[in-house]
């Protein structure tokens, strides 16, 4: 298989880190793509300029030392703010501009952004258009495969993108309506992948480097996106990586390496977001991290409570010269 291109760019493989609000941050992204991401697409950016100087969107918007492909991800409904959304993305650095149509929470979908858009396939074609028109770099789209399980329009709304000038399209294999819940559909994927000449990314319950494999063999996509299944797990990366090129599965990381990594995210965590934000989203991070060491949540009840970031490294380190005794 070849590596993806996105207009001018090659991606150095085809597993891309799926766009997640409140986690795909410039510290998990560098992260992901040390671990063998070919990308990591930023978290979702409103095009709404009233919020685009808050800190929040300022984090959002930090690309300071960035390798590889800076992609970044904007939704809304207004064909007009969408495109002032992307120039100004683009201003600030952006390299790739991806619009959500993917989102299905609820706070997204009542302002018409997000995976709500699926139902109306016009509104698509102008905000593709605008957006599109609007910047020199390459656009990309991410949607579900339709608005709910009666209306599955994944392959009406890939074609409106590869007219309007869409370099890559990433499907969720969901609807709108399925949310998170039940298990993802491929078959819509494929649909799409046969409608369309421009890459497809596929997405959803992506789990294993095994699942990777069948995904792609069952869809003919040419790229893959992992969302939750890197949460506490970005070595995910390389492990699908090395089973696609070689065939072969690559060991498990060993407790030190998983410290080693944590450690390193955790600081750069409290670095990039400093006190006390810093400390209080570490806690999901670690949350993730750990459940597979720390089942009955013992430790992390501890950790939670805790408000400084020395406070923080000294539990863990703690908690993993514990884990190494035993």
């Amino acid at each position: 298989m070849n590596n993806v291109r996105i207009g001018p760019y090659q991606l150095d493989n085809n597993i891309i880190v799926a766009p997640m609000a409140g986690i795909t941050d410039r510290p998990f992204r560098q992260l992901c793509r040390r671990l063998g991401a070919g990308l990591a697409v930023s978290e979702m950016m409103s095009s709404n300029p009233k919020v685009w100087k808050t800190d929040k969107s300022m984090n959002r918007m930090d690309h300071k030392g960035e390798s590889g492909i800076r992609s970044v991800q904007i939704a809304g409904a207004d064909p007009e703010l969408m495109a002032q959304a992307a120039q100004f993305n683009v201003a600030n650095g952006a390299q790739i501009i991806d619009i959500n149509m993917g989102c299905p929470a609820k706070k997204v979908n009542k302002k018409l952004a997000g995976s709500a858009l699926l139902q109306y396939p016009d509104l698509v074609e102008q905000i593709v258009q605008a957006v599109v028109k609007a910047v020199e770099v390459p656009v990309t789209l991410k949607i579900r495969t339709g608005w709910n399980t009666q209306n599955r329009n994944g392959v009406e709304i890939a074609k409106i993108a590869e007219r309007n000038g869409i370099a890559s399209l990433a499907v969720h294999g969901r609807t709108k309506a399925c949310m998170y819940k039940g298990e993802a559909e491929y078959a819509t994927i494929r649909d799409i992948k046969r409608a369309v000449s421009i890459p497809v990314v596929a997405n959803g319950d992506i789990t294993s480097p095994q699942k990777a494999k069948q995904v792609l063999d069952y869809t003919g996509a040419d790229a893959i996106m992992i969302g939750r299944a890197a949460q506490g797990r970005p070595w995910i990366f390389r492990e699908i990586d090395h089973f696609l090129r070689t065939g072969k599965q690559l060991p498990a990381p060993d407790v030190s390496e998983v410290r080693s990594i944590l450690m390193e995210h955790l600081v750069n965590l409290h670095q990039f977001y400093g006190e006390p934000m810093g400390a209080r989203i570490a806690r999901k991070h670690v949350s993730w991290y750990l459940q597979a060491h720390d089942q009955a949540g013992q430790f992390r009840r501890v950790f939670n409570a805790l408000e400084a970031p020395i406070e923080q490294i000294e539990a863990l380190e703690q908690y993993f010269e514990t884990l190494a005794a035993n």
